[in-house]
């Protein structure tokens, strides 16, 4: 019986080691879809974004909205093609960093809100992709090697 379940384990270990790429493409695309609909939002409403922007006291109320709402359009956008993931990643992190420090942070009290907050949550997802890429089912991946670039994957 024992070896029974060890075969079977590991059939079913193997099956989901060859569809560990799967993972991060739906994370991607869900993920990024997100980031494309509320920047298109943004950008549609730029004004209302930045009267947001004024009443929270971030400097440059319209420049700011303006940079933030295309960093989530275009930055949603590369995320789901899996297109310099890494390198959006870094302006959609300090778009969430000055999120949770400058508004969300007036409402929280405590460690436990700050892990809590949406926020906080798009900061580890963020994280994660700008260390482990977008892997195989994405542009980069092509694109590196279409290049020569030794990819792991």
């Amino acid at each position: 019986m024992r070896t029974f379940l060890a075969v079977q384990a590991s059939r079913l270990l193997d099956l989901l080691h060859a569809g560990r790429w799967l993972g991060p493409l739906v994370m991607r695309l869900g993920f990024g879809y997100f980031w494309l609909e509320t920047g298109i939002a943004k950008v549609q409403h730029v004004d209302g974004f930045a009267e947001r922007f004024a009443s929270w006291n971030i400097p440059f109320p319209l420049l700011s909205a303006t940079v933030s709402a295309w960093t989530d359009l275009v930055g949603g956008a590369l995320l789901m093609l899996g297109l310099c993931t890494r390198l959006v990643s870094v302006p959609m992190l300090i778009n969430m960093i000055v999120a949770l420090t400058v508004v969300v942070s007036r409402d929280i009290s405590g460690l436990d809100e700050y892990v809590e907050s949406s926020e906080f949550t798009y900061i580890l997802i963020l994280f994660w992709l700008l260390m482990a890429g977008p892997d195989k089912a994405s542009l980069d991946t092509l694109l590196a090697r279409w290049l020569g670039i030794r990819t792991r994957d």
